[in-house]
């Protein structure tokens, strides 16, 4: 449906870029009404502010790649893309931070960061989205191994509320919520909870870096010797094509002497050298995506259970990912070693009938959370875990 003139009317008075949704700006098949795109903090205040006003419903995006994550939604009245916040807010180098807006795409960070800052981001997740769309799908790339994720990355962040409150944690605190850790809380939120607007990194210094690879027998015991050797990997990869039973493990690691750094890691994972793996951070392609969350001792039982399917990711910590037929099935078969499997792509269709997460202890703490934050549900509904 439309939105009326009115309504297109009050958004254009507070947001310079607004206009009426189109189909190829469907959300889980729905249309939005309005699409606004804020250039600042004021207008994103201003866009929330005056859809809380009319009663409709926001789903906030950055470049869209990740709007099929989670439970399709039930309502998208207003789509807030943050595109048009693209800016690199202050590198400062010697407090090793980076303060960004959420639509900065990593492809511009990581042409930035080549231009001599002699630092990094270490989230480079594999999908070149935008930093406020990993923070929200906690999405990152290999160096989770040594780096951690976003959770662990964030130092500060900035958020809209459903109703245009602006609040702020870390760095320079305007406005804090206590008792919550708000950027642990917005990492992998889905959008439900609030509109991204900036993130504070904490940066690492480049390093010289070496990576090795090879096809081996036991996956499992060449994972556990690097993990438990005195090297220090900043990545532990695995490798496994749809209904082979070959697997590489490839390891990337900081060195100041790459040459007997890469003899060491060769020797720790034994089997046939292979060359550099294009498939390094890189997703398994399929309709459906699963992720496979469980502890690196448990690889070999992991393997067993996903035996014919695709495996692919960090071993070292614990994220794998595959593209079962039925993600149920998946799930039983993984249940036994204590694995949680989660759905991250499917169609609509399979988002509608699939328990996208799988059990959830915390699932009551969410909905309380979800409860002060958007306590109209107007945030993405739907889009978490049972409805949340």
């Amino acid at each position: 449906m439309p939105a009326p003139t009115h309504v297109l009317d009050a958004f254009a008075k507070v947001c310079a870029d607004v206009r009426p949704g189109s189909d190829t700006d469907r959300v889980d098949g729905i249309v939005p009404r309005v699409v606004a795109l804020p250039a600042s903090l004021d207008e994103a205040s201003a866009v929330m502010r005056t859809a809380a006003g009319h009663g409709l419903a926001v789903v906030p995006s950055g470049g869209g790649s990740k709007l099929d994550r989670g439970r399709p939604v039930e309502r998208c009245d207003v789509l807030v893309g943050t595109r048009r916040l693209d800016r690199i807010i202050r590198h400062s180098p010697g407090d090793l931070t980076l303060h960004v807006e959420a639509g900065l795409t990593f492809g511009a960070l990581r042409d930035a960061e080549a231009g001599g800052w002699g630092q990094h981001l270490a989230l480079a997740p594999p999908e070149d989205g935008t930093v406020g769309g990993a923070i929200a799908a906690d999405t990152a790339g290999p160096d989770r191994l040594l780096y951690g994720s976003a959770r662990d990355l964030l130092i500060g962040i900035t958020v809209v509320r459903a109703d245009g409150t602006v609040t702020r944690s870390g760095g320079r605190v305007v406005k804090n919520v206590a008792g919550y850790d708000l950027g642990k809380l917005y990492t992998g939120s889905l959008g439900t909870l609030g509109l991204i607007v900036d993130a504070t990194f904490r940066m690492h210094p480049a390093a010289r870096t070496v990576r090795v690879a090879a096809t081996v027998p036991d996956p499992g015991r060449a994972v556990q010797a690097v993990l438990h050797s005195q090297a220090v990997p900043r990545a532990l990869e695995i490798d496994r094509p749809a209904g082979s039973d070959e697997t590489t493990v490839a390891v990337e690691a900081e060195t100041e002497t790459p040459d007997e750094t890469a003899a060491h890691l060769r020797e720790l994972l034994g089997g046939t050298p292979a060359p550099d793996p294009g498939w390094w951070n890189t997703l398994p392609e399929g309709e459906i995506l699963a992720e496979i969350r469980t502890l690196p001792a448990r690889l070999p039982d992991v393997m067993a259970a996903t035996k014919g399917l695709p495996l692919r990711g960090s071993a070292g910590s614990g994220r794998l990912h595959t593209t079962p037929e039925d993600v149920e099935e998946l799930r039983e078969a993984l249940e036994p070693i204590g694995a949680r499997v989660v759905l991250v792509r499917a169609p609509q269709s399979v988002r509608e009938s699939v328990d996208v997460w799988g059990p959830m202890p915390t699932l009551p703490l969410m909905r309380r959370v979800k409860d002060q934050f958007d306590p109209e549900h107007r945030l993405s509904p739907g889009r978490f875990a049972e409805g949340v």
